[in-house]
């Protein structure tokens, strides 16, 4: 026993310090944030990216001004590596969680935003937040980045977040996937069971928009059709970090500071 004990010691903390300390840099192949130039593109004339958009996230504003709607981009990259003039790109920047649909859309102008609950909500959830965590359909990929935030590096508990079984028991409920019919019925039910006040967390593109399945008949078109949605997560399926800060936002633990940028 002593000799695992002074194993671990000289292990040391595998806890990331985030965010009393800045995040660990993303991988260079991580796509976060899309950038637009809207100087580089091609204007109306030009329709490549959003033909090859798989899930339909691109589009042109009346003001001709080319965007993303992150809650409907995959993520993929097909925009970025299509476009001849190189208007498209990706950051390495994780903070893409936001409490309003309209904020997910990008364009190049509009910084990110703030995630904000109401004043009781804020106060009752800081730093004691249970969810449950609802698959209407998914394919566990979200499921399974939701459930990183478990382990030792990311240690979602330190900051008095968690899951729970019962919907019973929890604040409010975390919902993955396109919402299938054969799911709506039960996502319902279990909201019902979660007591007042409380919050939906929409995370991923099929929780968002319906990603790849929108437009079937047998899913719907994200989750704010059935249910009043207090934070957007998007991605494909977004990173832990993404997750992570965006929760940390709602309840008011680390709220995103653009000052300095």
């Amino acid at each position: 026993m002593i000799h695992s004990l002074l194993a671990r010691y000289h292990q040391g903390s595998h806890t990331i310090d985030y965010p009393r300390e800045p995040a660990p840099e993303m991988d260079a192949r991580y796509q976060g944030r899309p950038i637009i130039d809207q100087k580089r593109c091609q204007g109306q004339e030009c329709t490549i990216c959003l033909d090859c958009c798989p899930g339909a996230a691109l589009k042109r504003e009346p003001t001709g001004l080319l965007c993303i709607d992150m809650g409907r981009c995959l993520f993929c990259g097909a925009c970025v590596r299509q476009c001849p003039r190189h208007a498209l790109s990706f950051s390495r920047d994780f903070r893409l969680a936001t409490g309003r649909r309209d904020q997910l859309i990008v364009n190049g102008v509009e910084p990110p935003t703030d995630v904000r609950l109401d004043q009781l909500r804020r106060k009752l959830f800081h730093r004691s937040l249970k969810l449950r965590q609802v698959s209407a359909g998914g394919c566990n990929a979200c499921e399974a980045d939701t459930n990183v935030l478990g382990t030792i590096v990311y240690d979602l508990g330190r900051f008095g977040i968690g899951f729970v079984a019962s919907p019973r028991h929890a604040d409010g409920i975390l919902v993955t996937g396109p919402v299938s019919i054969n799911m709506k019925e039960a996502l319902l039910a279990t909201y019902k069971a979660v007591p007042e006040p409380k919050v939906v967390i929409a995370t991923g593109a099929c929780a968002i928009s319906g990603g790849l399945f929108r437009g079937h008949p047998e899913t719907l078109a994200g989750l704010d059709e059935i249910l009043p949605v207090d934070l957007y997560v998007p991605g494909c399926p977004p990173h832990p970090m993404t997750i992570l800060e965006g929760l940390l936002q709602l309840v008011g633990i680390a709220p995103r500071d653009l000052s300095k940028e």
